[in-house]
């Protein structure tokens, strides 16, 4: 390679290396921008969001129907006499499942025979198995219809399709909502179409907030004779079979008119506890208690372990009477 040739490579070099340089010069100058652009978006959004937040604060929250701001009075709810919520705290009663009729019957009798008036049965049952009894269904609902009217007591039962209410209404006095259906907004929206007091049960993990909201979805349907019952949350303790929140009573009752039970049976699993969390549940100003009753439940088809049989309800019933508390 002769001397010109090497000159020549060197300069062309020289000016690859410049010309280079101004490339990435321009690279830093195009970054430079685009950074500002990208800086001066995400600061636009954050205004836009900002503003937003501030239009939704200074915004009125709309008044919930079920909430005391709404209505002052506490709602009483009538069941041919058993008043719910009108200052007196009442019992229910019965079965977890309805299985046969002379199984209700042997509860009906009972529950008669101490003065209880209101009983429980489930005839649909939403199951965590699918291989789980689901219950009798409507076959069920005539079961405790023919028994209570017997015995003179009214009923309460769950309904887990929007389509099976006004079929049910036939049968019972009061449409019970479950822990698992309590944000079935359809089953809801339903139950707030009928002339039929609904108990609302709330969910697993459903909070104070998200259980009143539930209910709203019924009253603002035009049903106000809506009951809330406490039954439990999920939380890590295994000690009992649910966590029994006793402070949600008297925060419903303070940050709503209508009336509030516990059960007692489903948010412990444990029978010699019920009677002294009953007691509690009536102290913090429940409006009444519900507990699961079977003539034998070592032959429960569902619930077996927590159902009281009918010497130990009438001893439960008896310490809690004598609490002065019912």
């Amino acid at each position: 390679m002769n001397t010109a040739t090497k000159e020549q490579i060197s300069l062309k070099l020289s000016d690859l290396d410049v010309s280079l340089l101004q490339l990435l010069e321009q690279r830093a100058e195009l970054l430079a921008h685009a950074a500002a652009d990208v800086q001066e978006t995400a600061l636009r959004r954050m205004k836009q969001i900002q503003s937003a937040v501030n239009v939704q604060a200074a915004a009125p929250k709309r008044t919930l129907l079920v909430s005391r701001k709404a209505k002052q009075t506490d709602t009483a709810i009538d069941l041919a006499g058993t008043v719910i919520g009108g200052g007196t705290p009442v019992m229910v009663a019965g079965p977890c499942s309805v299985e046969s009729y002379e199984q209700v019957r042997q509860v009906a009798a009972a529950l008669k025979a101490q003065g209880v008036t209101v009983m429980r049965g489930g005839a649909f049952k939403p199951r965590t198995s699918p291989y789980e009894f689901q219950g009798l269904g409507i076959e069920g609902l005539k079961i405790l219809k023919e028994v209570a009217s017997e015995f003179g007591l009214q009923t309460i039962s769950e309904i887990v399709d929007p389509s099976h209410i006004e079929l049910a209404c036939q049968y019972i006095d009061v449409i019970q909502i479950g822990a698992r259906n309590m944000q079935n907004f359809e089953l809801l929206k339903a139950a707030g179409a009928v002339n039929k007091p609904v108990l609302l049960k709330r969910g697993l993990a459903a909070t104070i907030d998200e259980f009143l909201h539930a209910a709203e979805y019924i009253v603002s349907r035009g049903n106000s004779q809506v009951m809330l019952i406490e039954r439990g949350i999920r939380t890590y303790e295994k000690a009992t079979r649910n966590t029994l929140d006793i402070s949600a009573v008297p925060i419903l009752k303070q940050e709503s008119h209508l009336p509030v039970l516990v059960d007692v049976t489903h948010s412990t699993g444990r029978k010699e506890i019920m009677a002294p969390c009953a007691k509690a549940a009536l102290a913090a100003g429940a409006d009444g208690v519900m507990v699961e009753v079977h003539p034998n439940p070592a032959e429960a088809l569902s619930d077996a372990a927590q159902q009281l049989n009918i010497p130990q309800f009438e001893q439960f019933y008896a310490e809690v009477k004598k609490s002065g508390l019912l």
